[in-house]
């Protein structure tokens, strides 16, 4: 159904166990989906730009969801996991890989759980969620993944804990509103996590990194 932009509603049949690849990619007319519970993985891309999707409910059944597979969804306003799921769990509208304590998927009303579930965020975790405004990632985090927030253009606060050790490439890439970073470490362990290439492209020189010793710009 790639590009479908009419396709408003589907039902998936309870004999389907998979969603392939691409499947939805840019239905941008979907506005409701279920998921049954005969299915156990949805593919990369399966729903990428379906912007008219609010809310996303994964059945117990899924153990696998792609890459990208809910990406610039900018409608969808929450997620939730079907109780008993061994694999995923949600939280405050973010979808977490329980056993690895990854955020997998998160969305404009996502919070990130501060009871020590979440020590990562994944790749492309918050890409091209243009209706995120302000980000706090608890101290429990030390890794945020390659395009985590990839072009969330409405995005202009978050803050970054010291807990935080690495920062994916092209993370913050495209965040052309992004003001403020608030970091709580100092000034020389902002400058010692390790950054991948681009993980500030096209963020604003003026975005001030506001760290426990003082202020520096993004740039330095």
């Amino acid at each position: 159904f790639r590009d479908c932009s009419r396709l408003t509603s589907v039902t998936i049949g309870g004999s389907v166990t998979s969603i392939g690849d691409e499947a939805f990619y840019n239905c941008s007319g979907l506005t409701s989906i279920t998921i049954p519970e005969s299915v156990t993985s949805i593919g990369h891309d399966a729903f990428e730009y379906c912007r008219g999707l609010t809310s996303i409910t994964i059945p117990e059944s899924v153990t696998s969801i792609g890459w990208n597979a809910f990406s610039g969804c900018s409608g969808i306003e929450s997620f939730v996991v079907t109780t008993g799921n061994k694999k995923y769990h949600s939280a405050n509208n973010c979808i977490i890989e329980t056993e690895t304590k990854k955020l997998i998927i998160g969305c404009k009303n996502s919070v990130i759980p501060t009871d020590g579930s979440v020590t990562s965020i994944g790749d492309v975790a918050f890409a091209y969620c243009s209706g995120l405004t302000s980000v706090i990632i608890p101290d429990s985090v030390t890794s945020i993944g390659y395009e985590a927030f990839y072009y969330c253009s409405g995005l202009t606060s978050i803050t970054i804990p010291e807990s935080v050790t690495s920062i994916g490439d092209g993370a913050f890439s495209g965040c052309s509103g992004l003001k403020n970073i608030t970091y709580t470490g100092t000034i020389a362990d902002w400058k010692n996590i390790d950054k991948g290439i681009w993980w500030n492209d096209n963020v604003s020189t003026d975005c001030i990194i506001h760290c426990a010793d003082g202020d520096i710009t993004i740039s330095d």
